[in-house]
């Protein structure tokens, strides 16, 4: 299948040859790995806090609040915990700190190394969130799972737009995304199943089984070629240009590899990455660095997916239901997503960004008027039918759908294949931390009860 290399820089906007081989689909299926652990911590930690047993050994005051039934009781301030909030958003902040670090390790040390120890680390915090006694050792788990994502979040959408074809790049940077809705509905079936293990220790497996794809991620990661970039920017030419060649299947790659060398050399001459970003040749790269994932977190997909089970409690469905609805928002996150691999190079980024941005206003829209109506200000529902339940998830389906084939790929794939070699690793980072930075700021059940 013919494609074509392309690395994006000032003054550069040509194609080069290239085959998409069964090589780099392997390579960057194997890459794409690294979504696994960002998307089985979204998926499994909204479940977990629903877990009856787990609330009640860390969160007791909360599960106290559960299991006292009162007409009354604001709905929102339920689950209004300063330890449970901090228990669920400590990772985002570890994430934002450890993206900063990823750019130099990237940079210096090469993508795969970052992947290491994105592997490495998120194995660690899943060790400790599976063995934990006492909340401290939930808190310092999450932050080693928070500093794994920060590291693997930076490195894999920069490996796989550096490896990839460039006329099927989006299609293969979505790999990404891809294994994120896979860790996320695998997380939600298996806290699905976990969560019937009777002695109320399931919560232990759905924790500790986040070792599984760290250990993924870990070992696909010690198998991967490095980049022909990172190789050219450490020195290793010889060794750049043979992997050139066979991840691009052709025997003559002499002008990619020469503009890749051009390249190198002017971003060896920047001294200072960050400050380079401030330079107004690159205004626009960093408009984009900060905006993309500023309006990816800003539509909320985090708060509905992490709280999940949460959020379907508050409508009255029990915690096994809300555990199975969270399934199914799994379930059409991932085909959406896979529906935007044939949708993103056919159609282009611009359309997807606008289409799904509509499609995600009319259902925000719609689900804020549904609870609106239900829940007054008081956040007090009383009985709510089932059938509106069953309609306020069906919106929250579509609106997840709208997410999962244009922003949710997107906001990982334009901006790592947007920046010049020179800015490349640290404007990533500045990706990385913007969206962690405001995945955190983002509207909790606490905020809301503080806020009715």
């Amino acid at each position: 299948m013919a494609g074509g290399g392309f690395e994006p820089g000032p003054g550069n906007g040509r194609e080069y040859p290239s085959n998409l081989t069964p090589y780099v689909i392997v390579t960057c299926a194997i890459a794409s790995t690294g979504g696994l652990i960002f998307g089985y911590d979204i998926g499994i930690s909204g479940g977990v806090t629903s877990m009856e047993s787990f609330l009640k050994k860390f969160f007791p005051a909360v599960h106290k609040k559960l299991q006292i039934p009162d007409a009354s009781t604001n709905q929102y301030c339920l689950f209004d915990s300063v330890t449970l909030t901090l228990f669920t958003s400590s990772l985002y902040l570890a994430a934002f700190f450890s993206s900063f670090a990823a750019s130099t390790v990237s940079r210096k040390l090469g993508r795969k190394l970052s992947m290491l120890l994105g592997g490495v680390l998120f194995c660690a915090g899943a060790l400790l969130n599976g063995f934990a006694e006492a909340v401290w050792m939930l808190i310092v788990g999450r932050i080693f799972l928070g500093f794994g994502i920060g590291f693997a979040n930076q490195s894999v959408p920069l490996y796989l737009s550096e490896m990839a074809p460039y006329k099927y790049r989006g299609a293969l940077n979505i790999g990404f995304q891809l294994s994120i809705t896979i860790g996320i509905l695998a997380a939600n079936v298996l806290n699905y199943g976990f969560a019937k293990i009777k002695g109320g220790w399931g919560w232990r497996l759905s924790l500790g089984g986040a070792v599984v794809p760290a250990l993924i991620v870990t070992l696909g990661s010690l198998v991967l070629p490095e980049t022909p970039n990172s190789l050219i920017e450490r020195g290793k030419q010889d060794d750049a240009r043979a992997n050139l060649q066979r991840i691009r299947g052709v025997p003559n790659v002499d002008q990619e590899f020469h503009y890749l060398v051009s390249a190198s050399e002017a971003s060896r001459r920047v001294e200072h990455p960050w400050r380079n970003l401030l330079n107004s040749k690159y205004k626009s790269h960093l408009t984009m660095a900060i905006a993309i994932p500023f309006f990816q977190q800003l539509a909320g997909i985090n708060a509905i997916i992490f709280y999940a089970p949460l959020l379907f409690q508050t409508f009255g469905f029990g915690a096994e239901t809300s555990l199975i609805s969270a399934v199914v928002t799994g379930s059409v996150n991932l085909v959406a997503t896979a529906a935007s691999i044939y949708c993103v190079d056919k159609w282009g980024r611009r359309f997807l960004f606008l289409e799904g941005g509509i499609q995600m206003l009319i259902c925000q829209i719609a689900v804020a008027v549904c609870i609106a109506l239900k829940f007054g200000v008081d956040g007090n529902p009383g009985e709510i039918p089932k059938w509106y339940a069953i309609v306020v998830v069906a919106f929250i389906c579509v609106y997840v759908a709208g997410f999962a084939w244009s922003w949710g790929p997107l906001g990982w794939l334009v901006p790592s294949e947007i920046f010049p070699l020179e800015i490349r690793s640290a404007a990533q980072s500045l990706n990385v931390s913007v969206n962690m930075i405001f995945t955190l700021l983002q509207v909790k059940p606490s905020s809301l009860c503080s806020a009715t």
